[in-house]
């Protein structure tokens, strides 16, 4: 009865309608990857060669990795490996690509989530306060500093930052990483950089609609009651106001998140950062069929499960959405 009444549950129900969506949509960016990246002009057993290139080389890694066949052959023999986590053989060094892929995987979740944490600190507290003083020249500081930061690009601003504090005031590393349980210390020393110039840009836009959120909520009903019942500014604020506007916000900082995760490769170029952006840059360039496919395939993993994630904390933060 117990293993009967959690199948039924309207919460399990609901991931396993979300775990079956996030399958197919998984099923259609590899096809689709793999469809573009074979489209690409070039060569990528002769870019992997290299140097190295004789006529039997170049037909014996054809052979190995199967480029020989059919695309159709191609696509099944993919598929099926990728569903027993075999995402094949990198074209460059032939290495495991899923070993590469969880190498690298580390360094961007820690760069993700503390980005997150900056952008948060941000635009929380920026979004409300301009929300909450509309009109007034505090708003508009805010939304202009909010709309520069939409407007400068993160390579600048770390190009920027590296400028100010590791060349001028040599208070940080300018680039490099140090594994989060091997060294903390230099972990954050060299997050640092990175984790602002991510921070800062999300942290612009998340402002944005933070206070669009705010001032949303602001507008209802219930809220202009609660102020003609005489309850204190902070409880109208926090209370009636900012709890009820988190929803919008969670979208946002699900959205960012993600974003974040999955776009971060020109930060992490400029600060040598040894993430999945950076290796996907490599891959592109040497046009490594096995590492783009299972880069893109692990990102867009990511961001499914990041969105899942944001649906069930919507019935956590307010009990009136129910998961059915």
């Amino acid at each position: 009865m117990a293993a009967a009444s959690v199948l039924t549950h309207p919460v399990t129900r609901f991931v396993a309608r979300r775990l079956v969506y996030s399958a197919v949509v998984l099923l259609g960016v590899l096809v689709v990857v793999f469809a573009l990246v074979h489209l690409v002009p070039g060569d990528p057993v002769r870019i992997a060669l290299g140097t190295r290139y004789t006529p039997e080389a170049y037909e014996a890694l054809r052979a190995a990795s199967g480029l020989d066949q059919p695309i159709v052959s191609q696509f099944f023999g993919y598929l099926g490996s990728a569903l027993t986590g075999d995402l094949g053989v990198s074209f460059r060094n032939g290495d495991p690509v899923t070993v590469a892929l969880l190498e690298r995987l580390p360094a961007t979740l820690s760069l993700g989530f503390a980005g997150m944490v900056i952008a948060l600190v941000i635009a929380l507290p920026a979004g409300i306060y301009a929300a909450l003083r509309e009109g007034r020249v505090s708003d508009g500081i805010v939304r202009v500093t909010s709309q520069f930061g939409v407007s400068v690009p993160d390579f600048w601003l770390g190009i920027l930052l590296i400028a100010l504090f590791s060349t001028t005031l040599g208070w940080l590393p300018t680039s490099g990483y140090r594994p989060l349980f091997d060294d903390p210390g230099g972990w954050l020393r060299h997050i640092v950089l990175p984790a602002l110039t991510v921070g800062v840009v999300a942290a612009a836009i998340m402002t944005r609609y933070v206070r669009s959120a705010v001032l949303e909520v602001a507008a209802m009903g219930y809220v202009r009651t609660a102020r003609s019942k005489g309850l204190s500014p902070r409880v109208v604020t926090f209370r009636h106001t900012v709890r009820n506007a988190l929803v919008p916000i969670l979208t946002i900082t699900g959205i960012q998140l993600a974003t974040i995760l999955g776009g971060v490769i020109v930060v992490e170029v400029v600060f040598a950062w040894p993430g999945l952006g950076r290796l996907v840059f490599n891959a592109v360039a040497a046009r490594d069929y096995p590492l783009i496919q299972g880069a893109v395939l692990l990102i867009a993993a990511l961001f499914l499960l990041i969105n899942l994630l944001v649906d069930l904390l919507y019935a956590v933060v307010d009990p009136r959405i129910r998961l059915a």
